[in-house]
């Protein structure tokens, strides 16, 4: 498996007891058998050691006998260097996010890393406690895909020689690593695409959140409409979540709840949620509960391209971040090889292409 994960410990029945003897077999032991050195044995296991053919099949020979494998954590610790990337998330149940812990677990581990995932999810002050646990656990590198840490803890883990890859942050802290999207640029893009397909009342539907990501896609868009002297509804509401959208499609239909819209103005031709997991419930409130056809009454554009932007219930226009190549930046950042004189970029920045699909009116471009 590419993740570590903690269990709860179980009573050893004593049908079990040899194969336990045999997981726990030490490096002597497997000397001892094969007739060679412990040196030997540690050599056999080192990627790039020299050792001899036949040194190396007894050693196997011996190891898959007594069942031994090597403690690559005590190694490591003795080389400064455990193998383990923390990555510390928050809502990993979301399409979005379970899709990114998932696709970085696999990069990682094609890689000879670790993932060791804390999740956390609730207070910000989970983000710092989390921080702080990577630190007991002398990860290679931790990667922050959710909160916002404060800046003083971020500093301790770097005083502490922890290598951090932070992910759409906006700060500009000198010594963590920061991959982030081009979320300015996307919200641009949403508001061209709506005036290329006609609408004239815009409205972009968000969370009560406040994420540097989300809130540059929203501020983005407003910016792109008021250049072109045009206003634009907006609502927020809530953690980032399918309610959220239900919430704002609620606000800009009704003439009620939260934003700067309200009764006597008319309702939206257009809207700009800044997830997919909010176009899902904006849409299916808009349909269901106000009777309005997608896209011929509103047209809809998301953003993450979750796997159910495509199911036939939504078919939504969505910005598709690019996963695999922000994942793999993040194996080069955490593998990269500081003895070496190896160095990477303090920053990048990945463009989200726009998917079409059926919830804009007319025809791409």
């Amino acid at each position: 498996m590419g993740t570590f994960t903690t269990a709860s410990p179980h009573p050893v029945r004593p049908m079990d007891q040899t194969k336990t003897r045999k997981a726990f077999a030490s490096a002597k032991q497997v000397a001892e058998l094969a007739g060679v050195s412990r040196s030997a044995v540690s050599r056999t296991f080192t990627p790039g050691a020299s050792v001899s053919e036949e040194t190396r099949r007894r050693v196997i020979q011996a190891s898959e006998k007594l069942g031994y494998h090597v403690n690559h954590l005590a190694r490591g610790l003795l080389r400064k260097s455990t193998g383990i990337v923390c990555l510390v998330v928050a809502d990993s149940d979301t399409p979005y996010m379970s899709r990114m812990v998932r696709t970085l677990a696999r990069h990682l581990q094609e890689a000879g890393k670790v993932a060791m995932v804390i999740d956390t999810t609730g207070p910000s002050e989970n983000v710092e406690h989390a921080l702080r646990q990577t630190l007991n656990y002398r990860a290679d590198a931790t990667v922050v895909l959710s909160g916002t840490p404060a800046q003083s803890i971020i500093r301790t883990c770097l005083d502490n020689g922890q290598r951090l890859i932070l992910i759409n942050r906006d700060d500009r802290l000198a010594g963590p690593y920061n991959l982030s999207l081009d979320n300015r640029l996307a919200g641009k893009t949403a508001f061209e695409t709506f005036i290329k397909a006609g609408c004239k009342r815009l409205a972009v539907v968000a969370s009560e959140a406040g994420t540097p990501s989300l809130m540059a896609r929203e501020e983005a868009f407003i910016e792109a409409a008021r250049a072109s002297g045009m206003e634009v509804t907006s609502t927020r509401n809530g953690r980032t979540s399918y309610e959220a959208g239900v919430a704002g499609a609620r606000a800009l239909f009704a003439g009620r709840g939260a934003g700067h819209g309200g009764a006597g103005r008319e309702p939206p031709d257009a809207a700009f949620c800044v997830t997919d997991l909010i176009a899902c419930g904006f849409m299916d409130t808009a349909r269901h509960e106000y009777g309005l056809s997608v896209p011929d009454d509103v047209s809809v554009i998301g953003f993450d391209d979750i796997e159910q932007a495509s199911w036939l219930s939504y078919r939504l226009t969505s910005f598709s971040p690019p996963v695999e190549e922000l994942a793999a930046a993040v194996v080069d950042l955490a593998t990269i090889s500081e003895t070496a004189g190896e160095q990477a970029p303090a920053s990048r920045v990945l463009e989200a292409s726009l998917a079409w699909r059926d919830t804009v009116r007319g025809k791409k471009g």
